[in-house]
Formats: structure tokens, C-alpha cells, sequence
């Protein structure tokens, strides 16, 4: 069996990190979960679960990706990132016992769950993410939002699923993609400054289906005039690629993430922007005091790794 190392990252995820951990116990030779301050039982469940439980101060999901990364640094075989509220369906870990093939990085489907209801329309789901990978082969994307992991090697395909299936309250939900959307300023901003070193899987180049819908929105949703383009991806969701045809929940969370979501993107970024001539501040600074996130906090070691 190729050893296969699971890198979770945490915070206040009790909920969910069990679940997480029992759907790889039978294919993890090892099961890393990074855990960023949690005041809930989360790193007891996983200790409990058979993980190793380690800590880190949280900047964002690609620090705190990569520094997991060279805490295996020197690790035999693979490494699978699984985020605490997904799951391996059974059909994906049946794949990955049957052994990895000759690649650096193996694409796998992700669907998705909204309040309990799978998304089915919308032209979303499932997509294709690298999520398995030779170590040493991949390293997460410099981003605040988005983040993709990369790998310069050949790829293979597996058909099994992951499934995001978040239990918290849609309150959680609001509050987190709140904190989305400035992050999302953040890399929109730094396109146009260059404040921070940024990667990107966008290329129409490989065909692979994350990197194309990458390009599309760096390179055309993003030279539509905001807060119009908000509505237009949500008509283009909810009419044309039948997002309207999901079920009660589901359709809220095209209504959510489809709209509320890329408006408040559009909205907070006019924000930062209308206080950087009012004040005749630089990004960096119009940042911290509009949405309040030190970019600074981005390690030396990763922006010599961008």
C-alpha cells in the first residue's frame, strides 16, 4: 500500500472532524490535522480518531497548507488535503486503494451540500480539483482565496467524489463568506498592485476544468463593471445552467453565493478602493483598515516559495 498522508486544517470544527477523519481511516497510512486556536474539542476528537494534532497561528488557507506541508517535508508517498467538513465518498477511497498510478497529481470530483441538499444544477458541481499528490510533487497556490494546489508534473483522473457537507447554521455560513469576500479583495487587489507574490492556476492551456474557470474570471468576469457582473453570473447560474430547478435550500445557496456573495465581493472592493483616493493610501494600508487583514503576516518563507 503507498503510504498516503491526510492533511486537515482546523478550527472550532468538532462538528465535523470526526466524520472527516472516519472517511480515510481505512486509506491514511498517516493523518495530519493543523489546528489553528480552536476552543471547542476539535483536537481531542482527532486525537482520539488516531490523528497527530499539531498547531499553527492562522494567516490563511495557503500558509497554513504549505507550512503542513514541510512538517512532512521528507514523508514517503502521497498526500491527500481534505478540508474538515468534507468527506472521501467510499467510491474515491475504493480508487485510492487500488493504487495510485504513475502521475504527480491525481483530479478528483468535489460536490457539494447546501443546509443538508446536494447541489445538482448551476453548472457547478461536481468539479474537478487536484487534491492528491506526490509529496513533495505539489504546493498549495499564494493566495488569500481560492486556493488551488499545483503541481508541474504529469496528472491523472480518479471519478470518485470528496462531498462538502457543512452541518453549521446558515448564520456560520454568512459570517464565514463575509470573511470570504475580503479575502477575495485582497487577490483582486493584488492582480492590480502586485503587492504580494500570487500564483494562479488560470491557463486555458491544460483544459483541466479549475484552471478554465480560473481564466474566465481573471480575464473576463473581472473587466465587467461590478456589482453588474454579480447579476449577470447569477442569471447565467440560476436561468441558463438551471440552478432554479435544485431544491429549497439548495436554490438559496445559489441566491447566496451566486449573488450576495460576488456583490459583496464588488461592494467591499469599492470600498477599499474609494478609501485609497480619499486618503491617498496605498493598498497595504487601505486593507488593514477597511477589511482589517494584515498581508504582511504572509511569512518570509512563502513569498520566497511564490
Amino acid at each position: 500500500m503507498t503510504p498516503l498522508t491526510v492533511i486537515i486544517l482546523t478550527r472550532d470544527e468538532a462538528r465535523h472532524i470526526g466524520r472527516a477523519i472516519a472517511s480515510v481511516r481505512d486509506i491514511a497510512t498517516r493523518i495530519i490535522v493543523v489546528d489553528s486556536g480552536s476552543t471547542d474539542n476539535t483536537g481531542q476528537i482527532a486525537k482520539a480518531a488516531g490523528a497527530e494534532v499539531l498547531f499553527n497561528p492562522w494567516v490563511n488557507q495557503a500558509v497554513q497548507f504549505n507550512w503542513a506541508l514541510d512538517q512532512i517535508k521528507n514523508a514517503p508517498g502521497w498526500v491527500l488535503r481534505l478540508d474538515a467538513d468534507e468527506v472521501v465518498t467510499p467510491a474515491l477511497a475504493a480508487e485510492i486503494s487500488s493504487g495510485l498510478p504513475e502521475a504527480d497529481g491525481i483530479y478528483v470530483g468535489r460536490r457539494m451540500h447546501f443546509m443538508g441538499q446536494p447541489v445538482r444544477h448551476g453548472g457547478l458541481f461536481p468539479i474537478r480539483i487536484l487534491r492528491l499528490f506526490k509529496n513533495g510533487a505539489g504546493r498549495c497556490e499564494n493566495r488569500w482565496m481560492d486556493e488551488h494546489i499545483i503541481v508541474d508534473g504529469p496528472t491523472a483522473d480518479f471519478t470518485g467524489d470528496i462531498i462538502d457537507d457543512n452541518l453549521n447554521t446558515l448564520d456560520w455560513w454568512v459570517a464565514k463568506h463575509n470573511s470570504y469576500a475580503s479575502r477575495e479583495v485582497v487577490d483582486i487587489l493584488n492582480r492590480t498592485h502586485q503587492i504580494l507574490p500570487q500564483q494562479t492556476i488560470g491557463t486555458l492551456r491544460n483544459g483541466q476544468q479549475a484552471a478554465v474557470k480560473r481564466w474566465i474570471k481573471e480575464h473576463l468576469y473581472a473587466r465587467l463593471p461590478g456589482g453588474l457582473r454579480a447579476g449577470l453570473y447569477f442569471f447565467y447560474r440560476f436561468v441558463l445552467r438551471l440552478g432554479f430547478l435544485d431544491g429549497r435550500q439548495a436554490r438559496a445557496f445559489h441566491v447566496l453565493q451566486g449573488f450576495w456573495y460576488r456583490y459583496l465581493v464588488d461592494a467591499k472592493l469599492d470600498e477599499v478602493r474609494r478609501y485609497m483616493a480619499a486618503h491617498d493610501a496605498a493598498p497595504q494600508e487601505a486593507i488593514s483598515v477597511v477589511l482589517g487583514i494584515d498581508i504582511n503576516a504572509i511569512s518570509q518563507t512563502d513569498r520566497q516559495a511564490a
